[in-house]
């Protein structure tokens, strides 16, 4: 897997960079990068974040300083997304629009969520593993669930053992 035209801190991590897909990005100070991630070109990622194994960043992606992306993560960037246009030739890069997806300083998604594109993910919010995100979360918020909604509180985080008791609770 290449690394290509990708500009990476010298103090960022890549578990190995055989391993990686990063290309065409911005990686800042101190970021740690698990194996079989993908980086497309025009996303930047802030410093000190963590990247998980096979998470995928897609061009539009931006994530601030301290975000913490889970294993198996996933970013889209195309509301509509279509292999052939109306007249039924294959779409090429003219044939659709790019959807960003900001996410905020400290912000943390848990594994295998689904961010869907043109959102925001506000500073310090947390995301639990396996959630589909359709719309803006709040700073701060604690959201869960297909699709992702309101959770917890600070007081009551995220983590697997408190979703696992409220399962059990309901």
């Amino acid at each position: 897997m290449p690394i290509v035209n990708a500009r990476i801190d010298a103090s960022a991590a890549l578990a190995d960079p055989a391993l990686v897909n990063v290309y065409g990005c911005t990686v800042g100070p101190d970021t740690r990068i698990g194996p079989f991630v993908e980086i497309q070109r025009g996303a930047s990622v802030g410093a000190r974040c963590r990247i998980g194994a096979n998470a995928f960043l897609c061009e539009g992606v931006s994530l601030a300083d301290e975000v913490t992306v889970g294993p198996g993560v996933m970013f889209t960037n195309d509301r509509h997304p279509r292999a052939v246009t109306a007249a039924g030739t294959l779409m090429g890069p003219e044939d659709w629009t790019l959807e960003t997806t900001r996410v905020g300083p400290g912000a943390v998604i848990g594994a295998n969520a689904t961010i869907l594109c043109g959102l925001t993910i506000g500073a310090g919010a947390r995301i639990a593993p396996g959630s589909v995100v359709t719309r803006d979360v709040p700073p701060g918020a604690h959201v869960r669930g297909v699709p992702a909604r309101g959770a917890a509180s600070p007081s009551h985080p995220l983590t697997s053992s408190s979703l696992l008791d409220q399962a059990e609770a309901s």
